[in-house]
């Protein structure tokens, strides 16, 4: 890039100001576009003491805005960006007090995550301060309105440019419902809890593989999983006005993953003595989420998947030989009252037990 040349020709000196001019109140929106970065320039690095070239290439990789510089020290900018048609991450340092001011970036939502320095932000009338050595939190900025964001000199910084139509598209997926748009986020989220960690760890990874050459950029499904996870993450980490939904079905997944675990002990142990509360036990829940989760993934109770593997279980026994008597496996499978056990299983199958014992017999001569 001929930054001279870029900037000349875009007129960039006119969006840097060395001190402040004012707050958001200040700020209107204008028409100020910027290139956006090719698709195919999966990853790039760039450093630069031209306060110029930071500007406009912080443009091209994430949003235009106006930059306001303090103090007499030059800038020693920096920002490492990776890109995939549906998210940008990057990790970004100017090294020199910098305030950023941007109109409403409208396609996209921006999560920045600070990890050295300090930070102040804005944005709907709600305004943070923060440092990384303190209260770390991390940022969420909405599509519809200006942002406003003040970093220290020592202040860098992991971000996250979102398409806002796949980060809505993807929250619909699942709260299971359509998404009003835009998603209502609180301005912050802490950083210095395990989702806020985990958070930080799955950008850092996810920006280490793109920048990997032949990594993650050569394989799109696979690229595609991991955009999916990270805005999962960012779903269920920042609060939101479908947070409350959203945990919801996240606790359903986790009943309905434990309930398929029950399913797996039912299966190999059923030919033990086992009761409702015992399976409550094995999955950690109550009995009546126990129920309820069962319901929902299997259309049945538990009492009755216990009864339909043991059948299951008797009638390949019996389609076998595996046994002298009908109530030999009948008794083995847990069914000690015979007519009964006829009953049920003609029900299922539409043959009786002995029925099925002749068949298998005539079938293995």
């Amino acid at each position: 890039m001929n930054r001279t040349s870029v900037s000349r020709s875009r007129g960039v000196r006119k969006n840097i100001v060395y001190g402040w001019c004012g707050g958001l109140s200040r700020f209107t929106e204008v028409a100020m576009p910027g290139p956006t970065l090719s698709v195919d320039a999966v990853h790039r690095t760039f450093k630069t003491t031209d306060p110029d070239a930071a500007h406009e290439y912080v443009e091209q990789t994430f949003a235009e805005h106006r930059m306001v510089l303090y103090g007499r020290d030059g800038i020693r900018f920096r920002l490492d960006s990776a890109a995939t048609p549906t998210v940008t991450v990057g990790r970004m340092a100017y090294g020199k007090h910098a305030r950023i001011a941007g109109p409403a970036m409208r396609d996209c939502y921006h999560v920045s995550l600070l990890v050295s320095g300090s930070c102040a932000v804005e944005q709907s009338g709600r305004r943070a301060d923060f440092g990384a050595d303190g209260d770390r939190r991390g940022v969420i900025f909405g599509p519809d309105e200006p942002v406003l964001i003040d970093w220290s000199a020592d202040a860098a910084q992991y971000h996250m440019k979102i398409s806002r139509r796949a980060l809505e598209e993807h929250a619909a997926k699942l709260a299971g419902r359509p998404v009003v748009a835009p998603i209502e986020f609180g301005l912050t989220f802490p950083l210095d809890d395990a989702a806020g960690r985990s958070l930080c760890s799955a950008m850092a990874f996810y920006y280490q593989q793109l920048a990997q050459e032949g990594g993650l950029a050569t394989m799109r499904a696979v690229q595609r999983e991991f955009e999916s996870a990270l805005m999962t993450q960012v779903l269920l980490v920042a609060c939101s006005d479908l947070t409350p939904v959203l945990n919801l079905v996240a606790e359903d997944r986790d009943a309905d993953a434990r309930i398929r675990d029950v399913m797996d002990y039912i299966r190999a142990s059923a030919q033990n003595d086992l009761t409702v509360d015992d399976l409550a036990q094995v999955a950690g829940v109550t009995v009546r989420t126990l129920q309820s989760g069962f319901r929902r993934s299997a259309g049945v109770t538990p009492s009755e998947f216990i009864r339909n593997v043991r059948l299951d279980g008797a009638r390949g026994d019996l389609l076998a030989g595996n046994g002298q008597s009908v109530s030999d496996i009948a008794s083995r499978w847990q069914f000690h009252h015979l007519g009964r056990f006829a009953q049920q299983y003609r029900r299922r199958f539409g043959d009786s037990p002995s029925q099925t014992l002749r068949s298998g017999a005539v079938t293995i001569t």
